[in-house]
């Protein structure tokens, strides 16, 4: 690939589906399936390469939330990635692609340890999966969160539920509230929500997706998951979404954020997350 090409597509010629990957923060910035797209990107993200792309689903590492010595949700999704196998068919007829990043004097500056993180990115026939490794290439242990930054495009959230999370325990970041338990067997969302669920089952179903398709969130490895709409007040803070974009749009992002992974030296943490549609006959 050239060094002057930053994007490339991941393609399913037989059913017309497709993955568009930016290799600034390694974002994926479209998964579209039966002629839909299904990831929100919003009008205002800022392509410079230097600020994350505000959508598609960008990746958080070493540090997800605020970060004392550097950039929120660490610097991963403003790093350029590269390369690692162009998209290619494998065995069983899926299409694979893989892109990398590797540690490097800008990231050393802020958090000096040197890592890989692989990204394994899996096109099926309405099915999209990201496997994430993510190894310690050093000879010093560290310490890291990490987490999927989903951003699913939805025709209005309102209507939208995320089916999955009863019972488990959560802090609302919005109202700074202790931990509380999920009691809702379907989370709707009328306001503005921030809440990270800790230890949830691994399949999660978000219903009200385009064309009022449903999305089956199946996760390994990513034990949290975090459930966000800015809403008015939010979207209106940030330069980079549209004031009116919070009803297309909700984040589940699957990670691995309550408790930090401990990774010694050649050692790798596994995680992935699929995520699946009903197919029309």
């Amino acid at each position: 690939m050239s060094e002057y090409q930053q994007t490339f597509v991941i393609e399913r010629k037989e059913d017309g589906s497709s993955v568009n990957v930016n290799l600034f923060g390694g974002t994926v910035t479209s998964w579209k399936c039966c002629g839909e797209e299904m990831l929100f990107l919003s009008k205002n993200a800022l392509f410079d390469n230097k600020k994350g792309i505000r959508g598609g689903i960008p990746i958080v590492f070493p540090h997800f939330g605020p970060w004392p010595i550097g950039p929120q949700h660490g610097f991963a999704r403003i790093q350029m990635w590269e390369v690692e196998q162009l998209p290619s068919v494998d065995v069983s007829g899926n299409v694979v692609a893989i892109i990398a990043l590797v540690d490097n004097a800008e990231t050393r500056k802020i958090w000096d340890f040197k890592f890989k993180l692989r990204m394994t990115l899996t096109l099926l026939k309405c099915c999209f999966s990201m496997d994430l490794h993510v190894t310690n290439t050093g000879d010093a242990e560290f310490n890291f969160t990490t987490l999927i930054h989903t951003y699913f495009r939805l025709p209005d959230v309102t209507k939208s539920r995320v089916l999955g999370l009863t019972g488990c325990k959560y802090f609302d970041k919005t109202t700074g509230q202790d931990i509380q338990s999920e009691t809702r067997e379907q989370l709707s969302v009328d306001r503005n929500i921030d809440n990270i669920y800790a230890n949830v089952p691994d399949e999660l179903t978000l219903t009200g997706g385009p064309a009022g398709r449903t999305i089956k969130i199946t996760k390994k490895g990513f034990p949290d998951t975090v459930v966000w709409n800015p809403w008015v007040d939010g979207a209106q803070k940030m330069a980079d979404f549209g004031d009116d974009e919070y009803p297309l749009m909700l984040c589940v992002e699957v990670g691995h954020v309550v408790k930090k992974v401990s990774l010694a030296p050649a050692q790798e943490f596994h995680a992935s997350q699929t995520l699946q549609i009903q197919c029309p006959e």
